[in-house]
């Protein structure tokens, strides 16, 4: 299945080049926005709205962050502060980075069930606030260890952080992903990523409500559904 090119970045990157991005055959790129509620990217609008200026499909990413403040707090924040979502079709959902802790106790000092109801939670007032769930950026590993390998997020499009020749084995509730991070450096500024998909499955999936990318599943490293709750 064709995979289109794309990047994520953060203040870290600085001002990023997006034509030269975008000559490099990216299509799309996740900004950093918020982490909880007491950070923003110093460089949001020069990276969020100038990778749109040069031709790519853009979205907000929010670090979350369940210790420093409420789930309504903090997806009221990222939508407040850059993640909205409008059917323009170069708009990506808002995206929720979720990984081990960098500050403090790795799954945030919760435990599995609390960690899962937090996650619902910012997934349905984000759904609530913009009419998609949010693009949920995890590693299988995280999900095994701070969710119990919880299989309820299918609503959620997949984000996947494996660097590597493929996916891997995905967290449960996921068939494929929507989005496959392979390396953290190369030809762009930033992470390296995959849609899965083509541009014209990419532009779709940005304009519509689509929870999730058209088209079949990657073929590598993906195991078979496991039905969750759902949202």
């Amino acid at each position: 299945m064709p995979q289109t090119p794309g990047l994520d970045v953060s203040g870290w990157q600085g001002n990023v080049d997006w034509t030269s991005v975008y000559a490099a055959a990216s299509r799309f790129a996740y900004v950093k926005a918020p982490e909880s509620t007491n950070y923003q990217n110093p460089y949001f609008s020069q990276q969020y709205d100038g990778s749109a200026r040069a031709g790519l499909i853009r979205g907000a990413h929010h670090f979350g962050l369940p210790d420093r403040s409420s789930v309504a707090a903090q997806a009221d924040y990222l939508v407040g502060w850059g993640g909205g979502w409008s059917a323009d079709s170069i708009t990506l959902p808002p995206m929720l980075d979720m990984e081990y802790n960098p500050y403090g106790a790795s799954c945030y000092g919760l435990s599995q069930a609390a960690m899962v109801g937090w996650l619902h939670e910012f997934s349905d007032s984000v759904h609530n606030r913009t009419g998609r769930y949010p693009t949920v950026y995890t590693t299988t590993d995280w999900g095994n260890t701070c969710t119990g390998n919880n299989g309820g997020f299918g609503n959620d499009p997949l984000f996947i952080a494996r660097w590597g020749s493929d996916p891997g084995i995905l967290p449960a509730g996921w068939a494929y992903q929507t989005i496959w991070q392979y390396a953290d450096s190369g030809t762009f500024p930033g992470d390296q990523d995959y849609f899965n998909g083509d541009c014209s499955a990419l532009q779709a999936f940005a304009g519509s409500r689509h929870t999730r990318a058209p088209g079949a599943a990657y073929s590598r490293g993906v195991q078979p559904l496991i039905e969750g709750s759902g949202h």
